[in-house]
């Protein structure tokens, strides 16, 4: 079943509990859209497991559409906020990657506050759920948003910034930056490495 429904919203998760094999690397994806990225990475990589993270229901559906009709078992989508997922809800040192990709970049002054990169909720929670030697990449077109993630990131000595070359891997284009790059915008681009 591509919907993940958690067994318990109020307790940190095992990872078992999201996918059987809890050996094999778990990649989240944080507001997954309509899945094309989710379904792409997936369907690229069978011995990874892809969990995507949305609140909004029809994307949610959009994206449950894809990974059933694709005949993908190592994808699931869970209709859940991102900034308490990843804070609370996660299992500690179970995420190999963490996608942020196009985020909402909330850019009136006044709701700066509600990126994730500026929560420490999120920036907690992504230390802890992140694995040794696992990585935070992160995408978008708002270069405020942008400085406002490499400022956060290089004030946490749990991460260490990573380079990140246009081929370095396999990495598949979400509808969101499709969108913005059709418009003539340019993506910003990081990665860290959780030590």
């Amino acid at each position: 079943m591509p919907l993940f429904v958690p067994p318990d919203y109020f307790r940190e998760l095992r990872r078992d509990e999201i996918f059987p094999d809890a050996s094999r690397p778990l990649e989240v994806e944080l507001g997954c859209g309509d899945g094309t990225f989710l379904f792409g990475m997936a369907k690229q990589h069978p011995e990874r497991d892809f969990l995507g993270l949305e609140r909004m229901l029809g994307r949610v559906h959009k994206t449950m559409r894809k990974i059933r009709n694709g005949g993908l078992t190592n994808a699931k989508v869970l209709r859940l906020e991102s900034g308490y997922s990843t804070g609370w809800l996660l299992p500690t040192a179970s995420v190999s990657r963490l996608h942020l990709l196009c985020p909402d970049p909330w850019p009136k002054k006044k709701h700066f506050p509600r990126r994730l990169v500026n929560q420490d909720e999120f920036l907690n929670g992504l230390a802890r759920v992140l694995m040794p030697g696992g990585e935070f990449l992160l995408k978008t077109d708002d270069a405020v948003y942008f400085e406002d993630a490499q400022v956060s990131l290089a004030a946490r000595p749990e991460f260490e910034r990573l380079d990140w070359p246009e081929d370095a891997f396999f990495y598949p284009t979400t509808d969101f930056e499709a969108h913005w790059l059709a418009m003539g915008r340019s993506m910003n681009r990081a990665r860290w490495r959780r030590k």
